[in-house]
């Protein structure tokens, strides 16, 4: 058996889960590596990632460096003697950093490698109606998410599944994905698979803010899984053309009526307190949502302040 000396790599709550799970499993966390903090929030105060929190509750040594090929850190990083890093939701790694450590650098990917290799694996998987996803771990190479895949494990994705859900479904799972994966590590007894490339991959490009904007001449399928994709975050969001306002609005929940119907696409309608947009062959119907400026809540509360035009409608 190999002694393991771990440096972690990660930076949001996705990050947290698997470091926490190796630790409570034993190993020894010598190093860990999280972005530097960032001003949020309406005061611009300096914010700590959620790895860094957690690690610093554990007394665990970390790093925050601003450039991975700083010199400086190369020498911090070297120092800690680690002999495997872990990454997770961390940046892309220059070599000088992942093939320091003797056992080599593994990430793990909330995607079933090759498909959706990028940065929005979980948003991507649910945007193009896919009804299967997972986690990957795999050695880092000096390309992004296409080292040799160690192991796979696989999750349904519900017709109800948003970003959110699944999000939380792949922490876990992928925490538990990157312990078996040390463990392999740890006997010497890992067996990788090299990433088959074809012209069909699909990819987790990063998501902007145009991504998010709703089409509404597109299926009714694919405007509900767009909205499930991106709920919570970072939201679908349309244009509300209320008599001569036009206002943002964003949208949260949604489900859909597959009905044949006659009236145009994007007419607002409400129907027995409830919002409904006339799309293609159905309705999307609109359960939470947000207003500029207001906090999101339920349709039925905004019904009770908000007058919705009889010519409304949504582009």
């Amino acid at each position: 058996m190999r002694d393991l000396r771990i440096i972690f790599m990660g930076t949001p709550e996705f990050a947290t889960a698997t470091l926490a799970k190796i630790r409570d499993e034993g190993y020894k966390v010598v190093g860990v590596i999280t972005a530097p903090d960032r001003p949020a929030g309406r005061g611009r105060q300096l914010q700590e990632s959620d790895v860094k929190k957690y690690a610093i509750s554990k007394g665990l040594t970390v790093l925050q460096p601003t450039n991975l090929k700083n010199e400086d850190f190369l020498s911090e990083l070297k120092a800690l003697n680690a002999n495997l890093q872990i990454v997770v939701a961390f940046r892309m790694l220059p070599k000088a950093v992942w093939a320091m450590p003797e056992y080599g650098t593994f990430n793990l990917h909330a995607s079933l490698l090759p498909d959706y290799r990028g940065a929005a694996p979980i948003n991507w998987s649910i945007i193009n109606g896919e009804t299967e996803t997972g986690a990957t771990t795999f050695f880092i190479d000096d390309k992004i998410d296409t080292g040799e895949i160690i192991l796979q494990e696989k999750t349904a994705i519900a017709e109800n599944d948003t970003a959110g859900t699944l999000h939380d479904r792949l922490m876990h799972m992928g925490a538990s994905l990157v312990v078996k994966t040390v463990q392999q590590i740890e006997k010497g007894s890992v067996r990788t698979e090299m990433q088959k490339n074809t012209s069909s991959l699909k990819i987790a490009h990063k998501i902007h803010r145009e991504t998010c904007e709703i089409d509404w001449s597109d299926s009714l399928e694919a405007i509900h899984n767009k909205i499930r994709g991106l709920s919570p975050y970072p939201t679908a969001w349309t244009t509300l053309v209320n008599c001569d306002e036009k206002i943002a609005l964003k949208i949260y929940e949604a489900s859909k009526e597959k009905i044949t119907h006659h009236e145009h696409i994007g007419k607002v309608l409400i129907d027995n307190k409830m919002l409904k947009v006339a799309v293609e062959n159905g309705f999307i119907h609109l359960l939470e949502i947000q207003l500029p400026g207001k906090r999101k809540m339920k349709t039925q509360d905004l019904l009770n302040g908000f007058n919705f035009k009889e010519n409304a409608i949504v582009t």
